[in-house]
């Protein structure tokens, strides 16, 4: 027994990376210890060799493999079982492989663990959870128990309760018979003084999502309201509940934009941003598990979304515009927003698009200025100088609004007679056209999409399925599990420098992400990703990121334009300004305002090497310099024209951006970088199993 443990231990202790074959023992021998060391402290360390063997599909240790559950079965500490639960989830080959084990371990004599040793059977059942809403194992086992589950008991086993119920809400909302279930559970947690603010909050963001996924105004305000006065109570009953305080206020921009309150969708905002750095500073340095971490990018996801109502709302109450287009844009950007928004898991955006998308079309109608800007800008598309004009949803914001005009018409009209190409289509054509032209945009809007295709031609339909497949894929999810860890910890290095607070957190945290978001939509290989699609007929964009075959090689003018591209593209276009510029006595290659504040984005290419050392060296003392008449927070990318073979491969999106400082000589202030990589001079990956 001694013998494995002891290995684990120098492998640990040497910082080498612990897997079987390092260990150096015959697959025997670890397959009769497994089992006593995975009751034991070494548990983690054991389970971070069995995910090894899993990701590498290597069968010989497989008895070894198999004898972890049961052994963690018998583990008496909580943080062990935690540790090894999080290294085996991040795993997807070893979790799945072992789910129904795992499964059957953790949640066998739950009830007797409850009394005694409560701790330890909140950490089995959330392992349980975890492994669940992971789809590793089908969830009845945790659904039975889940029903079965006390809600009198040890203080240490209820507090955990509420977070584990709502995130089975988060995934299983739509099971009626379960959700009502879950619901039922929390609303008895609400009379324990030790779990009553925990299971308000949950039962708020479940109202919230339910609010989202509703298909009449009627329950969306009803549901709206009673969220808002669930987090209400869970802020007057625990202080410092800045999550409920955020989704609070959250209810209320949404309920203010519906009846065109400006100043209250004002307030909101204001509030969401205080309350974000209030939660910041209140999490600082704090251990947070990162199996909780979307619920965390949900906030920002709706704080995004707030500023974009209430600039629309700014806007539709202008008697005039300066810029027209730039209205027009902010406009559109929110309306959209309302129907491809997605903050919350398990919503469809529904009943947010009920709200919103009304208040929009009734604010073109009073303001007939507006409207007649509306009708032109669908004709003339091509006279928008700054970007790429949303022709599509501004069509289909137009057509809205004369179809609601029309049928005011119609019923006061008792003439009017309907042309009867319902009766001769009763909708299976129709929906035959969206399955095949626009199957994305199917997916998210359901039933609305028939009638909006219905007055579009097959082209029109097919740029909005584009829009819905950007939305969809290649702008990605807040809880995307390779964006949101990185973002929190380019979020945490970068809180170390003092000026990284306020107006400057909020809006350079806000470059990164979409940063990260480039990053990771270039990391596909496919042509599909890249923007500006060409018309039929056309040739294919160069792509800068694959292997020369041709004269035309790539330059760091080719990245430059794709991510300026992408952030003119972006969700918050409306609110920022991105443009090339002279800065200090260089060029900035992509320069980002945020009202007086500004960031730059240098862009390099490199054939030598992509150690980060090396282009530290190299690159950073020119990138940190743009910074020096503004907050001193900028961006690198470079373009990695490295050759790339069998051997080397590429680095995944998680490797290619970090952060970084830089003080010039004779300065007093650091200025943080964030650095980039984009990966060309690329191949296939099939082209390295034909070498």
């Amino acid at each position: 027994m001694p013998q494995l443990a002891d290995r684990l231990t120098e492998l640990a202790a040497d910082g080498q990376p612990i897997t079987f074959p390092a260990l150096g023992l015959a697959p025997d021998t670890i397959a009769s210890q497994a089992g006593d060391v995975a009751a034991g402290p070494f548990a983690p360390y054991l389970a971070e060799a069995v995910a090894d063997a899993y990701n590498r599909s290597d069968t010989q240790w497989q008895p070894a493999a198999t004898a972890l559950p049961e052994g963690l079965a018998a583990q008496p500490s909580v943080l062990h079982l935690t540790a090894a639960m999080d290294a085996l989830l991040h795993s997807p080959a070893a979790a799945k492989a072992l789910g129904k084990p795992l499964t059957t371990a953790l949640l066998d004599g739950l009830s007797d663990r409850i009394e005694a040793a409560p701790l330890l059977a909140a950490a089995r059942l959330e392992g349980a959870v975890r492994l669940a809403v992971a789809e590793a194992v089908t969830p009845f086992k945790l659904w039975q128990t889940l029903e079965d589950v006390p809600t009198a008991g040890p203080e240490d086993f209820l507090e955990r309760l509420p977070r584990l119920l709502g995130l089975t809400l988060d995934r299983w909302a739509g099971e009626d018979t379960f959700a009502d279930t879950v619901r039922t559970l929390l609303q008895q947690l609400t009379h324990d003084e030790a779990t009553d603010v925990d299971a308000m909050f949950e039962l708020g963001c479940d109202l919230l999502r339910r609010a989202l996924s509703s298909q009449d105004i009627g329950t969306v305000t009803t549901h709206l309201v009673q969220a808002r006065h669930q987090f209400e109570t869970a802020v007057q009953a625990e202080e410092a509940r800045h999550d409920a305080l955020t989704y609070a206020a959250v209810c209320d921009a949404i309920l203010a934009f519906g009846r065109a309150d400006a100043a209250a969708i004002n307030h909101a905002a204001d509030q969401i941003a205080e309350t974000l750095d209030q939660r910041q500073a209140w999490l600082h340095r704090t251990h947070q598990p990162e199996w909780l971490q979307p619920r965390r990018s949900a906030e920002n996801a709706w704080h995004h979304l707030v500023l974009q109502l209430r600039a629309a709302a700014t806007t539709l109450q202008d008697d005039a515009w300066m810029d027209a287009w730039q209205a027009l844009d902010t406009v559109l950007a929110a309306y959209s927003a309302a129907r491809t928004v997605r903050p919350l898991a398990g919503d469809t955006g529904q009943g947010l698009a009920l709200l919103v998308q009304p208040a929009i079309e009734d604010g073109f109608l009073r303001q007939q200025a507006f409207l007649a800007q509306l009708r032109r800008a669908t004709q003339e598309t091509d006279q928008h100088g700054a970007r790429s004009f949303d022709a599509a949803t501004a069509s289909t914001l137009l057509r809205a609004i004369e179809t609601a005009a029309q049928r005011e018409t119609s019923s006061a009209s008792p003439t009017a007679t309907d042309d009867g190409s319902d009766d001769d289509d009763p909708g299976g054509a129709a929906l035959a056209r969206l399955q095949r032209l626009a199957p994305t945009l199917l997916l998210q809007l359901k039933d609305q999409a028939l009638s909006i295709a219905s007055t579009l031609d097959d082209q029109q339909l097919l740029t909005l399925e584009g829009l819905a497949h950007d939305s969809d894929v290649a702008r990605l999810k807040g809880t995307d599990p390779l964006i949101v860890p990185k973002l929190d910890q380019l979020t945490t290095e970068l809180s170390a420098h003092p000026s990284f607070i306020g107006e400057v957190r909020r809006t350079f945290s806000v470059l990164v992400e979409q940063t990260l978001l480039f990053l990771k939509s270039r990391t596909d290989i496919t042509r599909t990703n890249l923007l500006g699609s060409t018309k039929k007929g056309e040739s294919p964009p160069f792509d800068y990121r694959r292997k020369p075959e041709g004269d035309r090689k790539p330059v760091e003018a080719d990245l430059q334009r794709d991510f300026h591209q992408w952030l003119q593209k972006g969700p918050l276009h409306n609110v920022v300004l991105v443009e090339p510029g002279d800065v200090g006595m260089g060029r900035a290659d992509v320069m980002t305002h945020f009202g007086s504040l500004r960031y730059l984005t240098e862009i390099k290419q490199d054939a030598t090497d992509n150690d980060p050392q090396y282009l530290e060296s190299r690159y950073l003392t020119q990138a940190a310099e743009y910074s020096n008449t503004n907050a001193p927070f900028g961006q690198l990318l470079v373009l990695d024209l490295t050759p790339k073979d069998k051997t080397q491969g590429n680095l995944r999106v998680d490797e290619v951006a970090w952060t970084t400082t830089h003080q010039p000589r004779g300065a007093t202030t650091d200025r943080a970088v964030v650095v980039g990589i984009v990966a060309g001079n690329r191949t296939t990956p099939s082209a390295y199993s034909r070498k």
